[in-house]
């Protein structure tokens, strides 16, 4: 219970201090020169109920008091909790603030990367990477353009393996046939050594033949 709900719960009940200066001025006037020639029975009832009600007012405001101090206590927890609450995000927030303008000034790899011109961008990728939503989304916009641009990338470097392959598959066909050609020289060069090998024998042979049929003069 906060000391505001205290004091608006006890606002109706009279005061202790008028009470008790009532009691005080009942009490004075019981051993007054009013009172000389009364009964004393009387007036030790009188005094006695007095007493009771002024010890009963004392114990009413030690108790009041205990309230108040333990509310107090109570308010003073709560504010000092809510106080460092209000630290915490100050200070939770002077951290965010912080970590933002580290991240705005961060940066990006994306930002040195040569991707497609939004022209280019406009005519060569797909119709839903380029709506005109996403046109006026710069993030989204961004977002595409790198995932197109990684897409190509794939593409293209999926067909520079297909042509390389293709190379390498025609030079092993070239070297194929310079080993035939080769090969075909070679055994071409070879019948012609024979083939002049042969011609020289038969011309050899041809010779004294020539010789040995001339009729003599």
């Amino acid at each position: 219970m906060t000391v505001a709900e205290i004091i608006y719960n006890n606002q109706d009940t009279p005061t202790t201090v008028p009470d008790a200066e009532s009691i005080v001025t009942s009490l004075q006037e019981l051993v007054g020169p009013s009172n000389l020639n009364a009964d004393q029975t009387t007036i030790q009832i009188r005094a006695a109920a007095l007493f009771t009600r002024l010890k009963a007012l004392n114990r009413a405001s030690n108790a009041a008091a205990r309230t108040y101090k333990q509310a107090t206590s109570e308010a003073r927890s709560e504010m000092d909790h809510t106080h460092l609450g209000l630290q915490n995000l100050q200070y939770e927030k002077r951290h965010l603030e912080r970590e933002i303008e580290k991240c705005k000034q961060f940066g990006s790899i994306y930002q040195d990367i040569p991707i497609h011109t939004i022209e280019e961008f406009q005519e060569l990728a797909p119709e839903e990477l380029r709506t005109e939503t996403i046109l006026e989304n710069e993030h989204q916009l961004t977002l595409n353009r790198l995932s197109f641009e990684l897409e190509e990338r794939q593409r293209l470097e999926q067909k520079r393996k297909e042509l390389a392959q293709k190379k390498e598959e025609l030079i092993k066909q070239g070297k194929n046939k310079a080993a035939i050609m080769d090969n075909v020289k070679l055994q071409i060069e070879t019948l012609a050594k024979t083939a002049g090998d042969v011609q020289k024998k038969v011309n050899d042979l041809v010779k004294p033949i020539s010789t040995s049929t001339t009729p003599a003069s």
